[in-house]
């Protein structure tokens, strides 16, 4: 199962491709869309999470204070 993530409040779900790390926002009825932003292709999977709280941290808010992986 990809690794999906909730990153201050924003399901995120990751793939790996070929070419790389493909992202894509999630909701919770489980369809997804592409999302804006990349993940660079040589990032390790252990660092994902890391990785996608330090590119939406101006995104927390009380509250919605938590990155976590969700699988």
């Amino acid at each position: 199962m990809p690794p999906r993530f909730k990153i201050f409040g924003q399901l995120i779900r990751v793939e790996k491709h070929a070419d790389g790390w493909r992202p894509y926002y999630g909701g919770n009825d489980g369809k997804k869309r592409p999302a804006d932003f990349s993940i660079p292709p040589d990032l390790a999977e252990e660092e994902l999470l890391e990785s996608l709280a330090d590119l939406f941290h101006e995104h927390a808010r009380p509250g919605n204070d938590e990155s976590v992986r969700l699988n």
